[in-house]
């Protein structure tokens, strides 16, 4: 009889580490996890081969920031921990125009590895292959055309995907740099990926 208590004591310590451990509401819980490639890993030793895993997982918000990271374990589990939490920590703040798509076209090399991205008009999704569709999805891009002329080892695509995206510039920082207005850099854009708008100096007038 006394021992009923205890085992009840005991389901309650569970429960409480299993909220503990359960996402709370925070700057990381609408983080988008997404597993790229998982690689085994033999090494041999003196008794035999000893096996891990190598994991390369890419984390965003779908708000314009991404990041990357890889990790190796004994367990597969483990390792996809391991890579989370160094894309977590490693992540990098792109600029997208209207919350959709890139500002202007970019290249990307690592490597062997080459890659080409380009601003697309709405309508044209994602299109892209790969990690490249990976790192484009969970940076929140929708349109967007990308194409991979190199490598296609994961590692070597996913850095040179990150190169294109770093030197991503938004208007507003280009003309803060040349001492102009973001008017005058946006009416000589002519790459259509801007949906169709009528400008306001040609309604008033």
């Amino acid at each position: 009889m006394a021992s009923q208590p205890q085992r009840g004591g005991g389901g309650n310590d569970r429960n409480r580490r299993d909220n503990r451990n359960a996402p709370v509401d925070g700057p990381d819980s609408d983080i988008v996890e997404k597993l790229v490639h998982i690689n085994r890993v033999a090494a041999t030793v003196k008794g035999g081969r000893r096996f891990s895993f190598a994991a390369l997982m890419v984390v965003g918000d779908g708000k314009g920031r991404v990041g990357f990271g890889h990790g190796k374990a004994r367990e597969v589990p483990e390792a996809i921990r391991k890579a989370t939490e160094e894309a977590k920590k490693t992540m990098i703040r792109v600029p997208l125009r209207e919350n959709r798509t890139l500002h202007h076209d970019g290249n990307g090399r690592w490597g062997a590895g080459k890659i080409m991205v380009r601003a697309a008009p709405p309508g044209t999704g994602v299109i892209a292959g790969g990690p490249m569709r990976a790192v484009l999805e969970t940076l929140g891009v929708q349109d967007v055309v990308a194409k991979s002329s190199g490598s296609s080892n994961p590692y070597n695509m996913i850095r040179a995907t990150f190169e294109a995206l770093k030197v991503q510039s938004s208007p507003r920082t280009i003309a803060s740099k040349r001492g102009k207005k973001v008017a005058d850099l946006m009416g000589r854009r002519n790459d259509g990926a801007s949906a169709p708008e009528a400008a306001p100096e040609a309604v008033e007038s």
